[in-house]
């Protein structure tokens, strides 16, 4: 059985050390998915926080995630969620869309942050310090906790998009670029939620337009 990795507090209790006393976890969800938005939440935790289960979103089940997006809900300092649109994502390109969707989730915060630590990359154009750690949803409690919240709220958006929408299986697939998805894709087209500057998707529409 291979061990789950437990993320701890530890870069946060790191940045108290250095005059930082309130710092947000950001992270997104979707931008490999060929419809629908990219999210991002931000999460302020207090470092005394016990949730236990709070870890990369993608080793949970989908009731873990549900239970404990409410935990931290309720634990939380601060917690917020950003979008960029599939039409945004369209203009921008998908790395600049996250960016933006990362910016709207740290302005929402009801709990303005000293210090931003965010998963995978650097966020653009942001005017607080931030620091970047490469799978900081595996190693960063705060990362952790915007996971679960970003991809609990795009499951539901999702599932909303999935009634909007009937026949893509969005609520079954999330937008992944699944065997159900295309086919739905080879029979119905594309709806106003794909992103049309995915290659998948501008195959479909020179398909429909022959």
């Amino acid at each position: 059985m291979v061990a789950v990795i437990k993320p701890t507090f530890l870069e946060e209790r790191t940045l108290l050390t250095e005059g930082y006393s309130v710092v947000a976890g950001v992270d997104e969800a979707g931008c490999g998915c060929w419809a629908g938005p990219v999210l991002a939440a931000a999460v302020i935790l207090p470092i005394d926080s016990r949730l236990g289960l709070v870890r990369d979103s993608k080793t949970l089940s989908f009731s873990q995630r549900q239970r404990v997006a409410e935990q931290i809900k309720n634990k939380a300092a601060a917690w917020a969620v950003g979008s960029a649109s599939a039409a945004e994502i369209d203009q921008l390109n998908i790395r600049q869309a996250a960016a933006l969707a990362m910016r709207r989730a740290i302005r929402k915060l009801a709990l303005q942050p000293q210090f931003i630590l965010v998963d995978g990359f650097r966020i653009a154009d942001l005017d607080l310090p931030q620091k970047n750690i490469i799978r900081g949803d595996l190693y960063v409690k705060s990362i952790a906790a915007a996971s679960i919240i970003c991809k609990t709220e795009r499951d539901f958006l999702m599932s909303e998009l999935d009634r909007q929408y009937p026949g893509y299986g969005f609520a079954q697939h999330k937008g992944y670029g699944t065997r159900v998805h295309q086919e739905a894709l080879a029979r119905l087209g594309i709806c106003l939620e794909h992103r049309r500057s995915y290659a998948p998707i501008k195959k479909v529409i020179g398909e429909f337009c022959r």
